[in-house]
């Protein structure tokens, strides 16, 4: 999606993590870490009580062009 528009990683500001399970909290924060590389937008992270599709997380970005 974010090639679909001309932008990378770099062009996220803010992300919003969405957890079934808060005790996923440190494996997310994880691969997180090696998915920016460093360079980390805004973030919040919410418990929520289900996801679609049976999903565990669910990540929406905010890019900035």
């Amino acid at each position: 999606l974010l090639e679909s528009v001309g932008a990378t990683p770099a062009n996220i500001v803010k992300t919003t993590v969405f957890l079934v399970d808060i005790a996923d909290f440190a494996a997310v924060n994880e691969v997180y870490g090696k998915f920016f590389n460093g360079s980390f937008p805004a973030r919040s992270c919410v418990a929520v009580h289900q996801l679609p599709l049976g999903a565990r997380v669910e990540v929406e970005v905010t890019v900035a062009l």
